[in-house]
């Protein structure tokens, strides 16, 4: 897992660490010191860390004029013990919606895991992006984590969806794609 790195190459476009809006604001990261864990498997130390002992991530784009954020996420998601989302809710996303942020990307490819342990922070979540025409949506997860997270139901707040070649994309490009598949499913 060391090995796997955030994508990097928007980092042109916009760096998290250097955008006063993020929560992610004036990071310093080593490219050689690696002291974050998912269990006994150390990840690459470009990724953030948000409270979760298990669960990182990256905020690849944020776009205020446009309000949407691109974010990738590493490791297991698990609510049933370490509350992910409420920690990925309270202390990333509420961020950005203060910021005017209503429309998420979420990458889970390198979501090897997922654990349910209740509706109450994916229900919150929804409402208050539907309050503002937003939405959440989970990028091409891996198939066993996408079952586990629709046998719990999660799929009714944060929309489950695959793009296979997502990286060719310029992010405002692919937040388009995105947000047309949503309002043509929601038009239908």
């Amino acid at each position: 897992m060391h090995t796997i790195e955030p994508f990097f190459n928007w980092r042109h476009i916009y760096t998290s660490e250097e955008d006063q809006r993020s929560p992610f604001f004036g990071r310093e990261y080593s490219e050689f010191e690696f002291s974050q864990t998912v269990y006994n498997y150390y990840i690459h130390p470009q990724w953030d860390d948000f409270g979760s002992r298990t669960l990182y991530l990256k905020v690849l784009m944020a776009d205020y004029e446009e309000k949407y954020a691109i974010i990738e996420m590493i490791g297991e998601w698990n609510d049933a013990v370490e509350n992910d989302i409420m920690e990925l809710k309270r202390e990333v996303l509420e961020k950005f919606m203060w910021e005017g942020i209503h429309k998420f990307i979420l990458i889970g490819e390198n979501v090897l895991n997922f654990h349910s342990d209740g509706r109450d922070y994916y229900e919150e979540l929804y409402d208050e992006l539907a309050e503002e025409n937003g939405w959440a949506v989970c990028l091409n997860m891996p198939e066993q984590t996408q079952y586990d997270f629709r046998h719990a139901r999660l799929n009714r707040f944060v929309e489950l969806m695959e793009i296979d070649n997502w990286r060719t994309y310029k992010p405002f490009h692919l937040f388009k794609k995105i947000d047309g598949e949503i309002s043509n499913r929601l038009n239908n």
